[in-house]
């Protein structure tokens, strides 16, 4: 019941924090915060993206770049010890979230063009950086495995929400 509340708060917090958030130091105190960290770093990845694919026509769902996430994110996860059925359901909202900031980009440059940009860096780099970040993400979930299981998870994740928007 804590993970699966805390889990969706997460999806959330970090949504809440990515506005504000930029890539930070870690912050060892907040047992939650790499993890939060790194999704928020993620989630960043959306602009990038996002412009990559404007400028070449591309759609922004893509099925084939999907499963070979969650198939990569499922192994890493069995590696871990960390279940991969929640290790999926967590990347599977992690990529429908930047999915909804691709949208959210598309529809902006859409209604008003003048803001669609007009150079973007390479996919590939993006994708490799999302790569690593989805490796850390994981090895953070399998590190806090009884964090994300505790009842002080929604009081823990508050408190790495914090740091990191902060």
């Amino acid at each position: 019941m804590y993970a699966m509340t805390c889990r969706l708060l997460a999806a959330a917090a970090v949504l809440a924090a990515l506005a504000t958030a930029a890539p930070a130091a870690a912050d060892p105190g907040e047992p939650l915060y790499d993890l939060v960290d790194a999704a928020a770093q993620r989630l960043q990845t959306a602009d990038p993206v996002a412009a990559s694919k404007w400028l070449s026509g591309g759609p922004i769902t893509d099925p084939a770049r999907v499963a070979q996430v969650l198939t990569q994110v499922s192994s890493e996860a069995e590696t871990g010890g960390v279940p991969k059925d929640y290790v999926t359901t967590v990347f599977t909202d992690q990529i429908n979230a930047t999915e909804a900031i691709q949208y959210s980009r598309f529809a902006g440059w859409k209604f008003d063009p003048a803001t669609a940009p007009v150079t973007a860096p390479d996919l590939s780099a993006s994708r490799a950086a999302i790569d690593t970040l989805n490796h850390r993400m994981v090895d953070q979930i399998a590190l806090q495995w009884p964090v994300l299981h505790s009842p002080d998870c929604v009081t823990d994740l508050a408190d790495a929400k914090a740091v990191v928007t902060a």
